[in-house]
């Protein structure tokens, strides 16, 4: 049955079931490939995307939780000029990015921190980004890159 989703500002129709859960028709049907398939059950943050804005685990959220929804996902993120987001620059700038596989989770619960809060502290960018987990260890890395982003979306 066709399912209508509006996935990085545009709407498309997805032959799925409103059982599915997001990250499989993200990643299979839609061939979005930020969010990562992680754990399962919402404890590693790899398959985050924003729905109206806020960090949701695509892994356990079944399509009919996401009825008029928007839904954003790495592969949407784009700068105001629709060039490079400041939080993939800064990211590619402190060389947070190690293995890569949490980076999509990461980034999107960062854009939601900036829009909320564009110039957090270092204590509140680790408690946002909190539930997110890094197996590689590079949490320090990837806190200086959202600070970094928050100074390039500010024009510092």
């Amino acid at each position: 049955m066709p399912v209508s989703l509006d996935i990085d500002g545009e709407v498309v129709d997805v032959e799925a079931s409103q059982d599915d859960l997001l990250l499989w028709v993200l990643r299979n049907a839609l061939r979005k490939n930020g969010p990562k398939y992680g754990c399962g059950a919402a404890q590693c943050g790899a398959c985050t995307v924003l729905a109206n804005g806020i960090p949701i685990r695509s892994c356990v959220f079944p399509l009919s939780a996401l009825a008029d929804k928007k839904i954003e996902t790495l592969d949407g993120l784009r700068a105001p000029d629709g060039g490079v987001h400041a939080l993939q620059a800064a990211f590619i700038l402190e060389q947070a990015a190690q293995c890569g596989y949490c980076s999509a989770g990461v980034i999107m619960t960062a854009a939601a921190l900036l829009r909320a809060n564009p110039a957090p502290s270092d204590q509140r960018v680790r408690q946002a980004l909190d539930g997110n987990l890094c197996r590689c260890g590079s949490h320090n890395r990837v806190v200086r890159a959202v600070l970094r982003a928050a100074d390039m979306m500010a024009g510092r």
